[in-house]
Formats: C-alpha cells, structure tokens, sequence
C-alpha cells in the first residue's frame, strides 16, 4: 500500500459513485481546490479529515493513514506535461512568466509568491462566446532579506 493506490482508490471510487469535489469539499470544511489537491495526493490531511474522506471514499484505517503522510508534492509524470490543460499553464508560465514576475517585482519589491501560503478560487464565468475559467492564485509576497 502506498499514497498513489489511495489517490488511485479515492478517483476510482469517485468516478463510480459519481461525487463531485465540491462535495467533498463540503464535508471535509475546506475549499473545493485545497480538497482535490489533497485527494490527489498533493496534500496533507488532518485525522479528522482523513476519517471524513474514509466514509466517502470507504478507505480502510491504513489508507486513511497514507492520506496523513506529507506528500511528495509537483509529481506530474514527465518534466514537461503532456496532458492539454496543464500543458496550457506550463504554456502560460513560459509565455507570460517573465511578465508575471516583472510586474511583481515592480509592485512588490525583490521576492516570491508563496505557494504556501496561498490560495486558489476556480470558477465558471458564463459569456456569451463560450463560458471561460476564471482562476484567482492569491499568494503571500515573501521579500528576500538582507543579511
């Protein structure tokens, strides 16, 4: 047993039963994004949630356990994604980065987004050329120090 058979486990199950993450989330008391990361073995989950995700996803106490452990965490399979949508975001980093990154340090001063403390909205928003994703990342700036 390891954390990828209960990743494997969870989306099979949820595939079957035919659950949505928001769902999930619901029960679990945490956004709908933070919850399937965290079903998708990108997360850390509490005993309480871990207990949660066992009824919903009928995981046995060993496999409520896995879903514990700190993750191994960006594990996409190849260095450079092949799959179409994250292959997009990997786009949009190589095409706007520089960008992004510009206009933060312009704002901000010298320093990061946090990836930790941070957090993530996805919604649909309808138009009447075709409905678009709508992403808010909203990440605490982190200056370097001097020292």
């Amino acid at each position: 047993m390891n954390r990828l058979e209960v990743t494997e486990k969870i989306i099979s199950t949820k595939v079957a039963k035919g659950i949505q993450w928001a769902d999930v989330a619901k029960k679990v008391g945490q956004s709908k994004e933070w919850t399937t990361a965290l079903c998708l073995g990108q997360m850390t989950a509490s005993p309480e949630q871990a207990k949660i995700l066992g009824k919903i996803f009928g995981l046995n106490a060993e496999e409520q356990k896995w879903l514990q452990v700190v993750p191994y965490k960006g594990s996409l399979p190849t260095a450079v994604p092949t799959d179409p949508l994250i292959y997009r975001w990997y786009e949009i980093v190589n095409v706007y980065g520089t960008t992004i990154k510009e206009l933060i340090h312009e704002e901000f001063g010298d320093g990061i987004m946090s990836a930790i403390d941070f957090s993530m909205d996805i919604v649909r928003q309808p138009d009447p050329k075709g409905d678009r994703v709508n992403v808010v990342l909203s990440g605490k700036f982190l200056p370097y120090k001097e020292y």
